[in-house]
């Protein structure tokens, strides 16, 4: 199974912020630390979703290294293919600080199993020397489908 084609409409993909998140979303399909750690900062940790679908609370930038290194060799022993898709996204912005809701499916799937988890994360952005970065990160679980 591949990752589907997103076809959401230009009002949508054109808003601040938009691009910036899904090429977030793709470096966690991708497995992809260094881009990821470049795009986001997380000075005050994330609460992500962790693989048994609880909340994962992460407070400083040690705790994320060490969440998203440990998540990336977890996903890779479990031979594990993972993409979301955007189904909705809304952005706010201010001059050195913004924030977007998304919602996305993550799709999940293993030799043994195929899974979407329905997510909703409030993403808090701000400006640096360096361009816009995430600087926190907040998902919540809506429910798992079986594929």
């Amino acid at each position: 199974m591949k990752p589907a084609v997103q076809t959401l409409p230009a009002e949508v993909t054109t808003k601040p912020f938009f691009e910036l998140t899904q090429e977030m979303l793709n470096c966690v399909r991708d497995f992809d630390f260094d881009r990821l750690s470049e795009i986001c900062d997380d000075d005050y940790g994330i609460v992500d979703i962790n693989t048994t679908g609880g909340s994962e609370i992460i407070r400083d930038r040690a705790g994320w290294e060490a969440w998203f290194r440990g998540l990336f060799v977890n996903l890779k022993g479990m031979n594990a293919s993972t993409w979301s898709e955007i189904t909705q996204y809304e952005v706010v912005t201010g001059e050195n600080m913004a924030y977007s809701v998304v919602d996305f499916d993550q799709i999940f799937i293993t030799p043994e199993q195929k899974l979407r988890f329905g997510v909703v994360a409030t993403i808090i952005w701000k400006k640096t020397p360096d361009g816009w970065k995430e600087a926190r990160y907040h998902s919540s679980l809506k429910g798992v489908q079986p594929m």
